[in-house]
């Protein structure tokens, strides 16, 4: 069992989320699917596939959106 507290929603200020999983597995499969949810690792692996397209074409695939230069989406940038 592991639970998740979320605060800073304005409707609600606290709200705790609880998981009760079967085995250690399962909450370690709960855990790692939470993490690749997360706003940083999306982040990543924006950054990580937008290096690897740009080598590939020799084109930034961001720059069509008018957000290529953004700091957010740079290498060595923490948000």
């Amino acid at each position: 069992t592991f639970s998740l507290s979320l605060a800073g929603f304005v409707e609600e200020p606290e709200r705790k989320y609880c998981f009760e999983c079967d085995s250690e597995e399962q909450c370690q499969e709960w855990i790692e699917a939470l993490k690749r949810a997360s706003y940083e690792f999306m982040r990543r692996s924006l950054i990580f596939y937008r290096n690897e397209i740009q080598k590939m074409t020799g084109k930034d695939p961001l720059e069509q959106y008018g957000i290529s230069e953004e700091a957010r989406f740079q290498l060595g940038t923490h948000k």
